[in-house]
């Protein structure tokens, strides 16, 4: 029989999905990874796994110990699935600038959730900061850190960029995607450059961050801003990211996202979030720069469901300025 053990095992060999619209209109193959269709519902279910198992693995996660994590939701809720089905409490710091939902699935899921205000990495109170004390305050416990623990990376070097390679048959041209912690992009590219220097990595960032102008300038200077998004964007560099192979960079704005984010809800029939819409608005431009006839891959992160108060709510969009039409 051709089954999957727990929760675990159902993590990652996600389909790649061909998005139709688009790839007809660039001549190209726009390709998105599947990452919605993770048990967890989002591509964060790798990192929480892989940080979970290598805790387990150097002996820092022992039985009965809890995992600690600040988050802006799709990590917090992927750890709360592996400690359910693993037997570890798990608490999650979250700032208040994100939507309700993601709050309210992590206290279905069981975990303790803690939010906190919203302020700058700077700032002692910020959320991760927070985390990270309130875990060596605790006996037994250890902080996920998905930002700066690099089995965050490893994730996507050892599973997301052999199956894009294996699923192109190694025909992928570039590759591209948005960063909060850098996890996903610098452990893609890791990979795909191994197989081949060729593949353009890219750096698809929302504004309100500082990572289009690392990439571009080498300096973490913020855009202006801020973003709707959730879960993307970054004013520093983080472990993870630093050292990656990024070829170059481009930012979408929110409105640009917006308009893709309904465009592949009406014309395609995927309800996907912020995140997905900054990468696929990234892909299209870079289908665009290379011209037809490449391979494109980006990440389909999410699905929308945990966005129905903000990004689906169109007073709310109103109120930032944004149409959906």
């Amino acid at each position: 029989m051709d089954t999957r053990n727990g929760f675990a095992d159902a993590v990652g060999n996600t389909p790649l999905i061909r998005l139709n619209t688009l790839s007809d209109e660039t001549g190209c193959e726009i390709l998105g990874k599947a990452e919605f269709m993770n048990p967890g519902g989002s591509v964060k279910d790798r990192a929480a796994l892989w940080m979970i198992a290598e805790a387990e693995k150097s002996g820092t996660l022992l039985p009965g110990g809890t995992v600690v994590e600040g988050t802006a939701g799709n990590t917090g809720i992927g750890i709360a699935h592996i400690c359910n089905a693993r037997g570890y409490p798990c608490i999650i710091y979250m700032p208040d600038n994100q939507s309700p939902e993601k709050v309210e699935i992590l206290e279905t899921l069981g975990a303790e959730v803690r939010v906190v205000p919203t302020v700058p990495y700077k700032d002692e109170m910020n959320y991760q900061k927070q985390a990270g004390r309130f875990a060596e305050s605790l006996d037994g416990a250890v902080w996920a850190n998905q930002f700066d623990n690099t089995a965050n990376r490893l994730a996507h070097y050892e599973s997301t960029g052999p199956e894009i390679w294996r699923q192109t048959e190694g025909r992928v041209n570039a590759f591209v995607c948005s960063v909060g912690t850098g996890g996903t992009l610098a452990g893609v590219s890791q990979y795909l450059k191994e197989q081949n220097p060729a593949v353009e990595l890219v750096l698809s960032d929302c504004m309100g961050s500082a990572l289009y102008n690392y990439v571009t300038n080498g300096e973490a200077v913020m855009s202006p801003g801020p973003s709707i998004t959730e879960g993307i964007g970054n004013s520093r560099v983080t472990e993870n990211l630093s050292g990656a192979t990024i070829d170059w960079a481009l930012q979408v704005t929110d409105q640009d996202m917006v308009d893709m984010v309904y465009r592949l809800l009406r014309n395609e029939g995927w309800f996907l979030g912020s995140s997905t819409g900054i990468n696929v608005c990234g892909a299209v431009a870079v289908a665009r720069k290379l011209g037809p006839g490449h391979t494109v891959v980006t990440v389909l992160c999410d699905g929308g469901g945990k966005y129905q108060s903000r990004l689906f709510n169109k007073t709310f969009l109103e109120e930032q300025g944004l149409r959906t039409d």
